[in-house]
């Protein structure tokens, strides 16, 4: 039959492995063999490599080799066609001035965000006008604070995850305070059930249909960054919308990582950034959306700003403030265009491939990373990450038997560029639009070697910087 990676659809790690067999068995490989891994790139029809800019293992040497890239959940690869379009603009800048807004061949600035808004929406499954592209992703975090967290003596409680990101558990802790309330009081944090890691969807929902009536917003990421849990994000908005609360999401590691339907699941706002899976550059430009039975809206507190305007009138310098319909309209100021064509560089890849395409290979390059880590290093490493497909993304989140940072500079020694979260977890995400299942069986192969070895012999091949 052939294989048709970017067709195929898993509800449990056991149907990634059994089409992984199925694959093997057609190849007349090994399912644990190196030529299984270059089989499978050999009928990978989803890979799109070539469209972007691979890190060398060092980059002070012109000789060295390709690095082992699995950290686009930190920072997505730089598409190739970003320098030509940034290029683009600066030379429109030399030779067009302020002209540059609205004259001249390519893009205009002042109607940048028409470049950017339905490619956006296609990858989120959002309408255009619920897209705006504004800001960075705490501050438009704040910014939806505005008009979605309105507490009153009844309901002022918002519902989070205990381990959320940082700057999540920064932004309502201050955003409760602006309001005067306690954060001891008004947040409900959910925690995993003792000896767990992550959280179970039943616990979310028990908490929701326990403090719904005391609880204004609920508000989850959608892929958690430390275990890499995809939550229910449809199921959760529902059980929310029940109670009569607010439900948002950070979908910092979600967008262009998991098949989104914000428009469908009537998420009530989301807001992500562009530099993990959407390879737009470090601190490039972040993305909103609110749904369309908020945007028009005109009654909705925010604080305005002139690109937030409506665009027929916007330069007109026209008052009171009449808001553009749709997300937009809690713009603030004009985008920055280098960081927009960064955007759009890699926004064109994923139009190209398609996010249904791209998260069927995902589940089966990970599934295929879980397998080996299984198969190879039983009782050695253990994934955090839930082994449903459907309750993950590209991300496993490992702990090893042996000294974390032992076994992260180890790696990084040997060419393998990943992330080390506090306090004992090594981040590896395989992303389908550039990493191959050749460089997830060499990982894996690594880390059997690196396995074998003493503490005294890892030690040896640590930094001075670790």
């Amino acid at each position: 039959r052939g294989l048709s990676m970017e067709h195929a659809a898993f509800e449990t790690q056991g149907e990634v492995e059994a089409w992984l067999s199925e694959a093997a068995k057609l190849a007349g490989r090994d399912l644990l063999s190196e030529e299984l891994a270059k089989f499978l790139d050999e009928n990978d029809n989803v890979i799109c490599r070539e469209d972007f800019c691979y890190p060398t293992s060092d980059p002070a040497s012109d000789l060295s080799t390709s690095c082992t890239y699995m950290c686009g959940n930190s920072l997505g690869l730089q598409p190739a066609k970003t320098k030509q379009y940034v290029n683009e603009e600066l030379d429109r800048w030399a030779k067009l001035g302020v002209r540059g807004h609205f004259e001249g061949e390519g893009r205009h600035w002042a109607k940048i965000d028409d470049l950017l808004q339905s490619p956006m929406a296609r990858v989120v499954g959002a309408q255009d006008k619920e897209i705006a592209v504004m800001n960075g992703l705490t501050a438009n975090i704040h910014l939806m604070f505005v008009p979605f967290y309105r507490p009153t003596k009844e309901r002022y409680k918002v519902i989070m995850e205990a381990q959320a990101f940082p700057s999540d558990r920064y932004i309502v802790e201050s955003q409760v305070r602006f309001h005067g309330f306690d954060p001891q009081e008004a947040i409900v944090l959910v925690r995993p059930r003792e000896g767990e890691h992550t959280l179970r969807t039943s616990d979310i929902l028990d908490a929701i249909g326990r403090e719904g009536a005391r609880t204004c917003m609920v508000f989850f990421p959608g892929v958690q960054y430390y275990t890499g849990q995809l939550f229910d994000m449809k199921t959760i908005t529902e059980k929310g919308h029940e109670q009569g609360c607010v439900v948002g999401f950070d979908l910092a590691h979600a967008v262009g990582n998991v098949e989104l339907h914000l428009h469908e699941w009537e998420v009530d706002f989301a807001c992500w950034c562009t530099y993990k899976y959407l390879n737009a550059g470090p601190g490039s430009i972040a993305g909103t959306f609110v749904h369309e039975k908020h945007g028009s809206n005109s009654t909705l507190p925010r604080f305005a700003g002139w690109w937030g305007h409506d665009d027929s009138t916007r330069f007109d310098m026209t008052k009171p403030f009449k808001a553009e319909e749709g997300a937009r309209g809690f713009q603030l100021s004009n985008p920055p265009i280098l960081q927009c064509v960064s955007l759009i560089a890699s926004l064109e890849i994923f139009s190209k491939c398609g996010m249904k395409a791209l998260r069927s290979k995902s589940e089966i390059m990970t599934g295929y990373l879980l397998m080996l880590f299984k198969q190879r290093l039983q009782g050695h490493v253990t994934s955090i990450t839930p082994e449903n497909p459907q309750e993950r993304g590209c991300q496993l989140s490992i702990i090893f038997d042996k000294p974390v940072r032992m076994m992260f500079s180890a790696l990084s020694s040997y060419g393998v560029v990943c992330d080390m979260r506090e306090p004992d977890v090594i981040r590896l995400a395989p992303c389908p639009l550039y990493n191959t299942f050749h460089e997830v069986y060499k990982v894996v192969d690594m880390l059997v070697k690196l396995n074998a070895m003493t503490q005294e012999e890892l030690a040896a091949l640590m930094s001075p910087s670790s």
